[in-house]
């Protein structure tokens, strides 16, 4: 695995970092779910939550270089059927924090970053237009010259999890702070985040 991350081209990786930046940039349902995050239960809730949706790339990458994504295209039903899940456990989380009412900001401890860190992760690993994304993009940066490209993709992919991580991290923290200082618009915060949560869900089932 190491030898194969040596022998890979610096300029190669930096470009796929490069496209991967304008990835981080544009408005998606990661971004988004971070955010809701950060309204709801603080920066650091919101901050375990890009951790956790790190995680779940981390499975699509791990699929991706097993081939098992190829399957999602095979099989619509079985892509339809995890689409419709995720979407699902969306609404769930926006009915959640609909009927919250004024109570924001109690998963700052670790019982509730945990919380956060695992809605994270299940929100991206059932969203199965990260895995065919994750199999159409990370392929392209690979070269089966210099090594096993399945070592490349789960070297990539554990790249563009880190980077993951401190972007929509930094937007969840962000949203965090901002909603600390809003803490007596009560259960508006919570209205909002349900409103994110249930655009989501909408999204993800629609698209």
């Amino acid at each position: 695995m190491f030898e194969t991350l040596l022998a890979m081209d610096t300029v190669t990786v930096v470009t796929f970092m490069g496209a991967a930046i304008l990835l981080y940039l544009t408005p998606g349902a990661d971004m988004m779910f971070t955010l809701a995050t950060g309204i709801t239960g603080g920066p650091k809730a919101s901050l375990a939550a890009a951790v956790g949706i790190s995680a779940g790339v981390l499975v699509h990458v791990a699929l991706a270089a097993a081939g098992l994504a190829v399957l999602l295209l095979a099989y619509p039903a079985a892509y339809d059927a995890i689409r419709y899940i995720g979407a699902a456990y969306l609404m769930w989380l926006a009915i959640q924090s609909w009927r919250a009412g004024s109570t924001v900001g109690g998963t700052g401890g670790s019982a509730g970053m945990w919380r956060a860190f695992r809605r994270g992760f299940l929100t991206n690993i059932l969203n199965p237009k990260v895995a065919l994304f994750v199999l159409a993009f990370l392929p392209q940066f690979t070269d089966p010259a210099i090594g096993p490209v399945w070592h490349q993709i789960i070297w990539l992919g554990l790249f563009l999890a880190l980077g993951g991580i401190f972007t929509d991290g930094a937007y969840g923290v962000f949203a965090g702070v901002m909603a600390d200082r809003l803490r007596r618009s009560g259960g508006i915060m919570n209205k909002i985040s349900a409103i994110v949560f249930g655009g989501l869900a909408a999204k993800i089932a629609l698209d």
